[in-house]
């Protein structure tokens, strides 16, 4: 493989949930758009989780980056996390291009968690990957403060 090249240079980091006590309820990141990523991952990880909570996770599509017309993204969910076996794991969630709607107009991608019962501990990042063009650090998001 190419082993000059740096992960900074393929994939960047395009949205964030923050690490965070999650209160009940669903948190929802940017929209980003896909055209240049051949590949959208979500990666979400929970911490300990509040008594009885369940963590739920899907990307959804949409026609721009205000979140007109959103909607799911068919088949890219998680199986709920649950608090008997949810602490300290994570889910990873794919997306081509391809998986979107296009035909529909749909452009842009968000990640969204609902947390349910009580609030839980967690953090996750929407990542591009592959990206149509390089550095791939040049789409980071603007939080992204440092690619060493």
């Amino acid at each position: 493989m190419y082993q000059s090249i740096k992960f900074s240079d393929r994939n960047g980091i395009l949205a964030v949930v923050d690490p965070a006590s999650v209160a009940a309820g669903t948190v929802l990141t940017a929209w980003v758009p896909v055209a240049k990523w051949h590949v959208i991952a979500a990666l979400l990880v929970t911490g300990v989780l509040g008594a009885s909570a369940t963590v739920d996770a899907k990307l959804r599509q949409a026609q721009d980056a205000s979140g007109t017309g959103a909607k799911d993204i068919t088949g890219k969910s998680i199986t709920q996390i649950v608090k008997a076996s949810g602490d300290s794991k994570q889910a990873v969630i794919e997306c081509k291009a391809d998986d979107l709607d296009t035909a529909g107009g749909f452009t842009h991608v968000a990640l969204s968690v609902t947390v349910g019962t009580a609030a839980s501990l967690l953090t996750a990042v929407l990542i591009g990957a592959n990206a149509r063009y390089l550095p791939a650090s040049d789409f980071d998001a603007a939080s992204v403060v440092q690619v060493v």
